[in-house]
């Protein structure tokens, strides 16, 4: 069995992956304008009538922007949290509420939500299992707590929020308030602090490492490659997605491949 992760976007200005096993293929987060989003999953030969449900991490607009638009069109299932759905206008066609701590099953996925520590109504990150792999994927947190940390245990890849650089963010041209926030406990994860959480969770079956939602400002892919690669095994992909900039990640038989992608032109063709 293979497991592939489509990220479509990731950073400040949109997220949206996607999660695929078999014929079983769920969209997370919707952070993209819906044009943007059907012509990246058209890269991968999908359309968004294949996707079984869309999975919210929660209510911030470069995690939901395009989700409104993605659904008048294509009235998909919607899974989120009490918290998240709350804050949302729009609604699914059937899906119903996340509860961290409770499994969904969606086709041959098994979808485990955990509580995150950021400034939303109900925040979650994920684990996906398809019986072979192991898959967490968590960014949007100010800090990985005990909770997270052991859900996110034993993954075959993990997917961690590296979002900025210590350094760069010190000296860099946000006001204090807004560096403040990003590094309090409700902010974001530092490369430095995805690099302690990401060795504590090494194992001889971590077959792939990602760093997600990079500030522009604030890191740099280089930097996140650096740092996640001295926490990872020898054996283990390390690889960073930065902002425009998409991702194809294949997971099969304990080994991981990754293709770097550039998006489509957001320009109209006549």
């Amino acid at each position: 069995m293979r497991v592939e992760v489509l990220i479509l976007a990731s950073g400040s200005s949109g997220n949206a992956a996607v999660v695929r096993s078999g014929t079983t293929a769920v969209l997370v987060d919707a952070g993209i304008s819906a044009l943007a989003l059907r012509r990246r999953l058209e890269l991968f030969g999908l359309v968004p009538g294949d996707l079984a449900a869309v999975l919210l991490t929660h209510e911030h607009s470069d995690h939901v922007k395009g989700l409104e638009v993605l659904l008048r069109r294509h009235p998909l299932p919607v899974w989120a949290t009490a918290g998240t759905a709350a804050r949302l206008a729009v609604n699914g066609a059937r899906g119903g509420e996340l509860v961290s701590g409770r499994e969904l099953a969606i086709g041959g996925l098994r979808i485990h939500p955990v509580q995150t520590c950021h400034d939303a109504a109900d925040p979650v990150a994920f684990v996906f299992e398809d019986g072979e792999h192991r898959l967490g994927f968590c960014t949007d947190t100010g800090v990985a707590t005990p909770l997270l940390r052991h859900r996110l245990g034993r993954c075959t890849a993990l997917l961690l929020e590296a979002n900025h650089d210590t350094d760069l963010l010190r000296h860099g041209p946000y006001p204090w308030p807004l560096k403040q926030r990003i590094r309090s406990r409700l902010g974001h994860l530092s490369n430095e602090q995805s690099a302690e959480v990401a060795a504590e969770l090494s194992w001889s079956g971590l077959a792939a490492l990602v760093g997600l939602h990079l500030s522009e400002q604030n890191n740099d892919p280089a930097l996140v490659r650096e740092t996640l690669r001295a926490a990872a095994p020898e054996s283990t992909l390390v690889h960073a997605v930065p902002r425009n900039a998409m991702l194809h990640l294949r997971l099969e038989g304990g080994t991981a491949a990754a293709e770097p992608l550039a998006p489509p032109s957001s320009r109209r063709t006549r």
